[in-house]
């Protein structure tokens, strides 16, 4: 236990006194915020609005159609539409299309449909086309209606949203708003994704760490005093409380951002009408920041701290003793590679399988997702946010550190001859007969 310890102790303090790692840990959620703010702007920048002539022969749509988002009505007489037409193809930069919408006789909107033209002098957007259709059938509808008998106001009561109330009664009788659920969301799949790839990052390093040491032969030296085993798990461990710095670091720096945006959630909340959520589109930056915060300090994130470290954990022990035993294995990275995939594929399985937890988390596949040791540090943790039995955490831990147990000592005894083979192809025949021998 000693030499694992003074093994650990040597690779973490390699790692956290690397000015990158300070660097990376502490400006990459920063990074991350402005990555996010980045894409905003350009999904924004590439916006574009367009401009439509509109010629309304059956005078329905100018007065009871919307406009959709990033477009532009012009309602122009039928006179004009021959000189419209003639036109168009030169208006590039001041219009971008004509919607010729015929007359409605005998109120027959089939016939309207077919004959409407959207003529356009370049290349729109799928989009656009839809959401103009979209305010067109609304119209229609509306006028549908009408003709049954029915007044405004019951059009208008029959187009209202049905908004439905739930209560978890699990979750201390709180009500999961339409925001909550899409925080839950978020973080779920945030999670996942940053578990996932810090296993498959760290895993990978703690590979290529015992394929460099073997290669310059320095492992030669360091066997004489110490055990492979030793050896093995102080990088492990020593990488792992790498990984474990940066995730405290970061948690920290989230619940204190929470906190601080939660300070004014009293002051917008204390505006709004009992049960009724606010309009994102309503709302400032700020505003949003601390719905979100919010959201987030009103669930268990006790439970979902503990959750998130132990899968994280366990989840990595067992990739990275999978990974050290690969290194110890193999003369060069090439070699690697019909070996990695064994580790990457039950993660992407789980990563991949628990997109579809958002809408059911508690169905079949996500309580076996989580439960089976190869997928489950990375379903358990997409799980979480949406609440989880106990017993099915426990099953889990537990089948996991099993799992985990026997796959360092699998790992162990694969290192402990792969580590001074050279020169001998490793094939999964050869592994088999290492574990067996060993």
């Amino acid at each position: 236990m000693k030499n694992i310890f003074i093994i650990t102790k040597r690779e973490f303090l390699t790692q956290v006194k690397k000015k990158s790692f300070i660097i990376l840990t502490l400006l990459a959620p920063i990074l991350l915020i402005g990555f996010g703010a980045l894409i905003a702007f350009m999904l924004k920048a590439n916006e574009t609005e367009y401009t439509f002539n509109v010629i309304d022969k059956s005078g329905v749509f100018q007065q009871n159609m919307k406009t959709p988002k990033d477009v532009k009505f012009i309602y122009l007489p039928e006179s004009t539409e021959q000189a419209l037409t003639t036109t168009l193809p030169e208006m590039v930069d001041n219009v971008d299309g004509l919607l010729i919408i015929p007359k409605l006789q005998d109120q027959n909107f089939e016939n309207l449909q077919k004959q409407t033209q959207l003529l356009v002098n370049k290349n729109i957007g799928f989009d656009v086309k839809q959401n103009i259709a979209f305010s067109m059938s609304e119209v229609i509808k509306k006028e549908k209606i009408k003709n049954l008998g029915l007044t405004e106001a019951q059009i208008e009561n029959i187009d209202k949203n049905f908004e439905i109330n739930t209560k978890n009664v699990v979750d201390n009788n709180k009500q999961d708003s339409t925001l909550a659920f899409g925080v839950k969301s978020g973080l779920s799949m945030g999670l996942m994704y940053v578990t996932f790839m810090f296993i498959i990052i760290y895993g990978v390093r703690v590979m290529r760490s015992v394929l460099e040491e073997k290669n310059n032969r320095v492992v030669e030296i360091i066997i004489s005093s110490v055990k492979p085993f030793e050896l093995m798990m102080g990088k492990i461990l020593g990488v792992t409380l790498v990984a474990l710095t940066q995730f405290a670091i970061w948690i920290t720096m989230t619940i204190l951002g929470a906190i601080f945006f939660n300070q004014g959630f009293s002051k917008i909340s204390g505006n709004l009408p009992q049960q009724e959520e606010i309009p994102l589109d309503k709302l400032d930056i700020q505003g949003v920041f601390t719905e979100i915060s919010h959201s987030l300090l009103d669930m268990n994130f006790g439970i979902i701290i503990f959750v998130f470290i132990v899968f994280f954990l366990l989840g990595y022990i067992f990739y990275s003793s999978m990974y050290a035993a690969i290194g110890s294995a193999v003369d060069n990275e090439t070699e690697t590679q019909q070996f990695t995939m064994i580790g990457i594929l039950p993660l992407m399985l789980g990563m991949y399988g628990s997109f579809g937890l958002i809408n059911n988390p508690e169905g079949p596949m996500a309580f076996w997702l989580s439960i089976i040791p190869l997928t489950s540090p990375v379903a358990m943790i997409a799980r979480i946010p949406f609440g989880v039995p106990v017993w099915q955490i426990a099953l889990s831990i537990f089948l996991l550190v099993i799992s985990t147990l026997g796959m360092v000592y699998l790992a162990a005894k694969i290192y402990r001859v792969g580590i001074l083979m050279y020169g001998n192809k490793a094939t999964f025949k050869e592994l088999w007969k290492w574990i067996r021998t060993s």
